[in-house]
């Protein structure tokens, strides 16, 4: 049996106008499924870039350090090292604390009172970071006229919660974040 193109293609208008057009539902279907299969091959291509962004390990391992405070004796410092940049932990005298916290702060350049910069119960530490707020050298401990930093750079001079009251220093020297782990340990980071 012949077919004749004719009457093949000449059947029910109504019928090649549906198959002409497609299916509404069905094209919105596959529209949306074709999108959603795009956009998810698009995120499975670019996660490896975007993750390669992140810190390695070895800078997530220097983004905290641990320091064991145990054997550094009243009125004495020490200097670590943390994402490059010197910290000085100072165990201050009862001494220091109390010439620390008469200071009247309304006298300071940049206002902050000793309490503010030690953590509660634990004020015989104090942790900053040791790059001098004016041009960022590294100041000399235990010197000065208030006997905590001295920059001998430009002369900036800082009391001993590390505030600054000489020089051209803008700032007192920042506190990093950190806590205490136990009473002889913390984790600055």
């Amino acid at each position: 049996m012949l077919h004749n193109k004719a009457s093949c293609c000449n059947g029910d208008k109504n019928n090649n106008n549906a198959q002409e057009n497609g299916d509404p539902s069905r094209r919105d279907f596959i529209v949306l499924s074709a999108g959603a299969l795009g956009a998810v091959g698009a995120a499975a291509t670019a996660w490896p870039f975007i993750n390669s962004m992140n810190p390695s390990a070895d800078v997530l391992a220097l983004s905290s350090i641990e320091v064991d405070l145990s054997p550094i004796q009243p009125g004495q410092s020490i200097k670590v090292k943390w994402r490059g940049k010197p910290v000085f932990v100072r165990r201050r005298t009862k001494e220091e604390i109390a010439a620390a916290r008469a200071v009247n702060v309304a006298d300071l350049r940049d206002p902050q009172t000793d309490e503010s910069r030690v953590k509660s119960g634990h004020d015989e530490w104090l942790i900053v970071i040791g790059v001098c707020t004016h041009l960022g050298c590294v100041p000399l401990v235990n010197q000065g006229d208030y006997g905590g930093w001295f920059c001998p750079c430009h002369g900036s001079q800082y009391d001993t919660s590390a505030r600054i009251r000489k020089g051209p220093a803008p700032l007192n020297l920042a506190v990093p974040e950190y806590t205490f782990l136990t009473d002889t340990k913390i984790r600055i980071g």
